[in-house]
């Protein structure tokens, strides 16, 4: 078991002194990108149907504490980014496989069936529809 550590305070310049690139990515139609700083740096997604009072005090008001919002793991201070990012170590002649569903004891499947409807009411866990 991987025990957390405190971390210090780094000094390194954060995002907003030094804006990260960023890949844009196609949004809902709903959505628009608003910026920051320029035309491409510091992107935030808000409502397309704000009106434009509402996208300019937004803007200004979410501008005022930019600073508050981390835009990459080392913004997050007294957080490891280790602890955030998880490498999945799989073999190079790895071949992914189906597995059947397994079976139940009968004795404890009233059990697991409750254990389930409560997680799928608490929105913990969702379907899979296609599972036989």
């Amino acid at each position: 078991r991987k025990e957390l550590k405190i971390c210090e305070a780094k000094t390194d310049k954060s995002s907003i002194d030094e804006p990260p690139e960023v890949e844009l990515k196609d949004l809902p139609p709903h959505l628009e990108y608003a910026f920051f700083e320029g035309d491409d740096k510091l992107p935030v997604i808000i409502a397309k149907d704000l009106s434009v009072e509402e996208k300019t005090a937004l803007i200004t008001v979410s501008k005022s504490h930019k600073r508050a919002i981390a835009w990459k793991l080392s913004d997050i201070k007294g957080i490891d980014p280790e602890f955030c990012t998880r490498k999945i170590l799989m073999e190079e002649d790895f071949e992914p496989a189906v597995q059947h569903q397994r079976r139940v004891n009968p004795k404890i499947y009233d059990v697991i069936k409750n254990e389930v409807l409560k997680l799928l009411d608490a929105g913990l866990i969702y379907p899979i529809f296609d599972s036989p």
